[in-house]
């Protein structure tokens, strides 16, 4: 009986693998939006939020995790062809260290600035846990649109993040 059990348990994990695998959030095309935010911690994610901001799909951004011993200007430099974005239309966010805290610090964010739709912007991989702690964190009245980067992650890389998914699931269920 015990291996039964076990034996359904596996089969499950490896469905539920082979499922979050093959479906990756695909980016997000024209759609306009009160806001924009991008997680960072992956190539491109900003230099999408700043294509989405000059193809006027948002006005406003934040760029949430940024490391507290980067400098706006540091930044900036990286992407000397922006500078006018950078200064118009971007707040960094320093407070955030996790996925968990990129969703509290984008609260915050959001709620300030009373916006009632976002583009969120991570990597593919990355999306179904951001989305989910962003959904637990953000009020129901605000809408959040999935605009992933397309990446190449590796089969490490998706069992990662696969296995961090089912854990904050788990831990949402029980209260953790």
């Amino acid at each position: 009986m015990i291996i039964r059990i076990f034996a359904l348990l596996l089969l499950s994990w490896i469905i539920g693998f082979v499922v979050f695998a093959v479906s990756l959030p695909l980016p997000l095309e024209e759609q306009k939006t009160d806001a924009i935010v991008v997680l960072t911690g992956g190539p491109k994610r900003i230099d999408r939020g700043l294509e989405a901001v000059e193809k006027d799909w948002s006005k406003a951004m934040l760029i949430t995790g940024v490391d507290r011993q980067v400098l706006r200007e540091e930044l900036v430099a990286q992407y000397p062809d922006h500078e006018a974005t950078f200064n118009c239309c971007i707040d960094l966010g320093f407070a955030a260290v996790d996925t968990r805290t990129n969703a509290l610090e984008m609260a915050r964010w959001v709620a300030k600035g009373e916006y009632d739709s976002v583009r969120l912007i991570t990597s593919d991989w990355h999306m179904h846990r951001a989305a989910f702690e962003i959904g637990r964190a953000m009020p129901d009245n605000v809408t959040i649109y999935q605009d992933a980067v397309r990446g190449q992650p590796s089969l490490e890389t998706l069992f990662r993040e696969y296995n961090k998914y089912l854990l904050r699931l788990a831990g949402a269920l029980t209260g953790v």
